[in-house]
């Protein structure tokens, strides 16, 4: 479905960068047919294009141009600066994905016009490593089918669900949020750990081992998170002492 397809970036920071790894590691697209562009970080397309052999290109609307597939991948912030310098390169045939935070498909589609084929998109940094939890949904304009192709592509770096977008900003508290909650616990546990007398080394390993067998455990059992945090802490109870008297 993607072979075929030329797809462009506009911005290549760390998610454009994470999505562009994960497809080509999988094959999904060829490194020729990924363009990125940025509006003036000429030193990261460089080093894309050294890490990753796909094209680049400083002239953001000849990019924006020859892509069938164009995602914003630029700061949220700057989105409507961006579409605007661009609107005029846009083609009627191209879709259009944001992995933009906040932004509803409703706005972009103003801001392109011509009744443009979006979809939106959530995916998270642990697309890094490819296990994004990603959840997308299609614009007024977009078909089932551009979704599909979406779908495949996000599919590359993790888990995708389609949702309604109403339910995406309740998605970006819930996954794209979620990894920083994790975090912030791990950097927790590991101060108790070493607190208790455990090295910084020892607590990073046991902790990290802990949240991947978590992981794991959730995707292989059909218990819910209560009851296995249940099992946990009857596995830890402490036998009581007989009475001396």
């Amino acid at each position: 479905m993607l072979q075929n397809k030329k797809i462009t970036f506009l911005g290549a920071g760390s998610m454009a960068e994470a999505i562009i790894g994960g497809l080509i590691s999988e094959q999904v697209v060829a490194p020729e047919n990924i363009i990125a562009t940025n509006l003036s970080d000429h030193e990261k397309l460089h080093y894309l294009k050294k890490t990753y052999d796909i094209q680049t290109e400083s002239d953001r609307m000849k990019a924006v141009h020859e892509g069938d597939i164009v995602i914003f991948a630029m700061k949220p912030k700057h989105v409507k600066e961006a579409i605007e310098a661009i609107q005029s390169s846009t083609r009627p045939d191209q879709l259009f994905v944001s992995v933009l935070a906040g932004i509803p498909t409703l706005y972009i589609e103003d801001l392109l016009g011509s009744q443009a084929s979006v979809v939106r998109t959530m995916p998270n940094t642990s697309a890094k490593v490819g296990a994004s939890a990603t959840a997308i949904s299609k614009g007024s304009y977009a078909t089932n089918e551009q979704l599909k192709e979406v779908e495949q592509l996000f599919a590359a770096v993790g888990t995708v669900t389609i949702v309604t977008e109403d339910k995406l900003d309740a998605v970006t508290g819930l996954a794209g949020s979620g990894p920083a909650y994790f975090y912030y616990l791990i950097e927790a546990m590991e101060q108790a750990a070493q607190d208790a007398g455990l090295t910084k080394e020892e607590a990073s390993e046991l902790i990290t081992q802990t949240v991947v067998g978590v992981g794991k455990r959730l995707q292989t059992t059909s218990k819910t998170s209560k009851e296995l945090y249940t099992e946990v802490m009857s596995l830890m109870e402490q036998p009581k002492r007989a009475s001396m008297f």
